[in-house]
């Protein structure tokens, strides 16, 4: 006989606060160690009593799910076995040399190589398994070779909190560099003459605010400050420009964005601002010659239009409409090509590419005709070419890979995505519907499941939501889904507002004052697919992460009683004291997003209306697996500890609920592409479970 695990039970060490002639407590706010700055780059370094009970939190999950274990193991080798070991990426053409990324057979960790552009034997400079031997947690970063090919700048990050340092490698003699460049963001951009690179250095908070040139053969401490950023709430990132002629400085917060070129030929010269910040307007660059074509949603383009402008006097005065704003139509990005300039754009949820000669306006589009499908433009180090590289899947369909001529309207396959194991999508079935939320609007739903389902209402569910930011959630393919779809489940992604699914316009309903649209637009998708017979209600397992977390926790709140179970991966559960604390990484930069609870009386109110920590209830509740990382700068690790360690005192029957915290990794979890697969095994295990313990109660 089997005895029954201990419930873990977090102490209540009261804390009182007041903002706004409002009077909170929260009982566990001592989980968050007052060291948390350092808890980051040394995880060694957290209070023993959190650790404990951290630790007994794992201990019990372990304990309930034991009986899941055979479960977990086999799907991780039934993803495994979908997954091809020696994957690699199609080479990118760059001069002499084609670049690509390669993983050897059972590799955990990428390696960075090429080949001569016109055929030979490959060669790698990076490994990342004999980099990450011997450590807890690895991710490579980004990888950048130098313009004259000898070099290539690398970066990684052994901790999980994404301090990457920067390191360069010659290409002939395969060692580094005496330079090491600590504590930044992972990307690079050289100068013209290889002697030199741009990187972004993240503040004591995390946050990357200052932008330095290092010079090769010189110390970190000799670099150079190019530029930096006074507002604690906007984040700087650096990337090259179209061309490749400018170092591109992109500054900006959810709402606004402002952007300055350096000649990476001149890199002595001040960074050159395009147009100055206007709040609400925001703006990417590219340029081709003598002039720059602006991706913006100035002049109320809720849906962004394409203006042009002279590189030599580039501000708001200057700019012309070159595409004009199509209320509806949605232009996600925008590349710049010598000849082309391709737009990937979305309409009702289903995206197209449309590429543009620029030299007679004529314009062509690239669409598919499935019911629910992902297209992606991948870009190139050669601007000027005709090819366009792309990638298109559906949620039944594995990532091919083609070259597209923008000239000629050629196209090649590249590239499929390979299912050792075997996969035949005619087995399976992609479709749509539409779910109506509370206020009429139409919200997509994309849904897998097999081509011998029968839509009786008796197949168990998984629905995906995020809804935050103004990401949409692609109808893309994903091998590992297929575990649970070929065991009965159904299989839904809920395009609510928050995501730009729909268009701009549909982040907007989702956000700060409208926030919760997208719970009710989640919950709404859940009764569509009852009433479309595709399930019943206590057969649905929600998953969300991040904000698609604080999602989770936001409907197990107002719409538990649909949900069997409840996954929430590294879930933003604790907003309104995340808001409250500026000193916390991503806090200033999120409040466009959720707005600023210490500066407004509204905004804390809104907030304390939703969150979902804060809004825990004496009432039933699903059963709930939530997973946190120790050293996430992002959703910090005490965010699922106080909502589980709350739910657990508050709920009345339900659950059980469970915390599961990566004591060595961050916010994307563990490091090492099939160790992550035990993470999704044990999401997935417990979603099988969940719905099976549910039917059977």
């Amino acid at each position: 006989m089997t005895s029954t695990p201990t419930t873990p039970k977090a102490e209540r060490r009261p804390q009182s606060y007041s903002h706004h002639g409002v009077t909170l407590t929260d009982d566990y706010a001592w989980l968050k160690d007052a060291n948390w700055q350092q808890v980051l780059r040394e995880p060694s370094l957290l209070a023993p009593d959190i650790r404990a009970y951290l630790e007994a939190e794992n201990a019990y999950s372990n304990a309930l799910l034991a009986q899941t274990e055979p479960l977990q193991k086999q799907l991780v080798a039934e993803m495994r076995g979908r997954i091809k070991e020696d994957d690699s990426t199609v080479p990118s053409p760059d001069g002499p040399f084609a670049y690509f990324t390669k993983y050897r057979e059972g590799g955990q960790h990428r390696m960075i190589g090429r080949q001569p552009r016109d055929g030979g034997d490959a060669r790698f400079v990076i490994d990342g398994d004999a980099l990450a031997e011997g450590k807890k947690f690895f991710q490579l970063g980004g990888g950048r070779h130098s313009p004259d090919h000898r070099l290539e700048a690398w970066s990684a990050d052994d901790r999980g909190s994404e301090y990457f340092t920067i390191r360069v490698r010659d290409w002939d003699s395969g060692t580094d560099l005496a330079d090491v460049i600590e504590e930044t963001d992972g990307g690079v951009v050289w100068s013209a003459d290889s002697r030199a690179f741009y990187y972004v250095k993240l503040d004591d908070n995390h946050r990357p605010m200052q932008v330095y040139r290092h010079r090769l053969g010189t110390a970190q401490a000799d670099d150079v400050l190019v530029y930096e950023e006074r507002d604690t709430g906007w984040f700087t990132h650096i990337h090259e420009s179209a061309s490749g002629r400018f170092c591109v400085i992109a500054g900006g917060d959810h709402e606004t964005s402002e952007q300055r070129l350096i000649d990476l030929a001149r890199p002595d010269d001040a960074p050159r601002l395009i147009a100055a910040r206007e709040v609400g307007v925001q703006y990417s660059v590219a340029d081709r010659g003598d002039e720059l074509l602006i991706l913006t949603n100035a002049d109320g383009a809720i849906d962004f239009k394409v203006v042009i402008a002279p590189l030599a006097a580039p501000e708001r005065a200057n700019w012309r409409d070159l595409i004009p704003y199509r209320p509806g139509t949605y232009v996600l990005d925008l590349e710049l090509y010598s000849g082309h300039m391709v737009r990937l754009e979305r309409a009702n949820a289903l995206p197209s590419i449309v590429i543009r000669d620029l030299a007679s306006g004529d314009e062509h589009s690239i669409a598919f005709d499935e019911a629910a499908y992902s297209l992606d433009t991948h870009g190139g180090y050669e601007f000027d070419t005709t090819t366009l590289r792309f990638s298109y899947s559906s949620m039944t369909t594995p990532a091919e890979v083609f070259d597209y001529g923008m000239a000629d309207r050629s196209r090649t396959l590249r590239k499929r995505q390979e299912i050792p194991s075997g996969h035949d999508p005619l087995n399976y079935v992609t479709t749509r519907i539409m779910a109506a939320a509370h206020d009429g609007a139409q919200v997509p739903v994309s849904i897998l499941h097999r081509k011998d389902f029968v839509r009786d209402g008796r197949a168990p569910l998984l629905l995906y939501g995020y809804g935050s930011y103004g990401h949409a959630m692609p109808a893309s393919f994903s091998a590992n889904r297929l575990s649970l779809v070929d065991r009965g489940f159904v299989y839904a992604i809920a395009h609510i507002r928050g995501g730009a699914d729909k268009g701009w316009g549909w982040y907007l309903d989702g956000k700060r004052e409208k926030k919760t649209n997208s719970f009710d637009d989640f919950a709404a998708c859940g009764r569509a697919l009852i009433a479309a017979n595709y399930t019943s209600a206590k057969m649905i397992v929600g998953h969300g992460g991040s904000a698609g977390g604080m999602l989770m926790g936001a409907v197990a709140n107002r719409a538990g009683e649909l949900f069997a179970g409840i996954v929430a991966e590294v879930p933003f559960v604790d907003v309104l004291h995340t808001m409250l604390d500026d000193t916390l990484p991503l806090t200033p930069p999120e409040w466009p997003e959720w707005g600023n609870p210490i500066a407004s009386e509204q905004d804390f109110r809104t907030i304390l209306s939703y969150s979902p920590y804060e809004n825990v209830a004496a009432k039933d509740y699903p059963a709930v697996l939530a997973m946190g990382g120790l050293t996430d700068p992002r959703v910090t690790y005490w965010e699922p500890a106080k909502w589980i360690a709350r739910l657990r005192a508050t709920m009345t029957s339900g659950g059980p609920v469970l915390l599961r915290t990566n004591m060595g990794a961050g916010h994307g979890g563990a490091s090492g592409r099939f160790n992550r697969l035990d993470e999704v095994a044990l999401a997935y295990a417990f979603a099988l479970w969940a719905v099976k313990r549910d039917q059977a109660a």
